[in-house]
């Protein structure tokens, strides 16, 4: 049997504490090592046992849980997951860990936590999981299965039947490049999209993350790039110079007026666990926009977006999947490999120049 994942909680919620413990200890695979009010009680904890995994919150006394990430990526780099606020404060601090390492977020809100937390326990253990598994040297260079988890539908589920008026079109001006990608991403999207010239195709993108965070997201995105990126809203045109993040919580799927692209974000049921799902939005480009696409598959945890990428490249698309040794985890890319849905595997580093040209 494999050793399990040990993990050290870090909040200063006595509610919280009690909660991811008891959700984390039903899993036969994962081993709670122990919980901390504040990163300093944690990290005497932490002298006599290192845990696997840390899942901390940002708004701690002593020392706030920034401080302490940033002090535990330079000194002994761990995959970490945020439980983080929704509020406002909360998700602009959680931007900036997630800048400086953290992998990914599990939020909670003001009131009602103990049920929240509760009912998001799939996520929990999910996100411990694939942080387990990440490989903490590309962050560094770089920069919960509940008892019955929901349905894994296809996208089908969300994308209707394309009628013959909007099939793709064999030639048009405008391109599209389409990017999926999850646990790792938000430092992965960074290095791809801070590269590109301010004019380059129309980008739209589907990045794992809560509603509320996206946006931040975006915003931070945009003051750090030459093409402008925002948070998609439903009827944003695809254009040279702009990329569009999913917003958290919904499907973005692409759509065409004439010859032009636009992107619709709607509602739907989770598709490969997800909400946004990559898989909505390669099949969307595929069936829409065909070998006028390029489609991208980045680092992240489980197969969203393998088969949609497949469907792109049978429908005339060129695609690109991230390679191993760039890749956080190892997870969605694999996937797509396996299907043979890639023509190239390639470094991130090479991304940037396949994209601008």
């Amino acid at each position: 049997m494999s050793e399990k994942i040990k993990v050290m909680i870090v909040d200063d919620s006595a509610v919280v504490r009690q909660v991811n413990r008891e959700t984390l200890e039903r899993e036969s695979d994962i081993q709670v090592i122990g919980v901390a009010a504040d990163p300093l009680y944690a990290l005497d904890k932490m002298k006599t046992q290192w845990p696997d995994v840390l899942v901390i919150d940002i708004e701690m006394p002593r020392m706030d849980g920034l401080t302490f990430l940033k002090k535990i990526m330079a000194e002994h780099p761990t995959p970490t997951i945020v439980c983080s606020s929704l509020a406002e404060k909360g998700a602009a601090a959680t931007m900036e860990a997630l800048a400086a390492g953290a992998l990914s977020i599990i939020t909670k809100p003001k009131m009602g936590v103990k049920q929240f937390l509760q009912d998001s326990a799939n996520d929990l253990v999910q996100a411990v999981r694939a942080a387990s598994k990440a490989n903490m040297r590309r962050v560094a260079i770089g920069m919960t299965q509940a008892a019955t988890p929901p349905p894994k539908l296809t996208a089908d589920a969300v994308l209707a039947a394309q009628a013959a008026s909007t099939r793709a079109m064999a030639n048009t001006t405008d391109k599209v490049i389409a990017i999926g990608t999850s646990t790792g991403g938000t430092q992965a999207l960074e290095a791809v999209l801070t590269k590109l010239p301010a004019v380059c195709a129309g980008i739209v993108i589907v990045q794992h993350m809560p509603e509320k965070f996206t946006a931040m997201f975006a915003e931070r995105l945009n003051t750090l790039c030459k093409v402008e990126v925002r948070e998609a809203k439903n009827g944003d045109r695809v254009m040279p110079g702009r990329a569009l993040i999913a917003p958290g919580g919904k499907h973005m799927m692409l759509r065409r007026s004439g010859a032009q692209y636009y992107v619709e974000v709607a509602d739907g049921p989770v598709v490969n666990r997800h909400k946004p799902s990559v898989d909505v939005l390669f099949r969307s480009v595929a069936q829409i926009a065909g070998r006028n696409a390029l489609g991208i598959i980045m680092t992240g945890m489980g197969d969203d977006g393998a088969r949609g990428l497949l469907e792109m490249k049978q429908a005339g698309a060129h695609t690109l999947a991230q390679d191993e040794e760039s890749c956080v985890v190892f997870g969605m890319p694999k996937e797509a490999i396996k299907l043979g849905a890639a023509d190239k595997v390639v470094p991130l580093s090479h991304i940037p120049e396949l994209i601008s040209r």
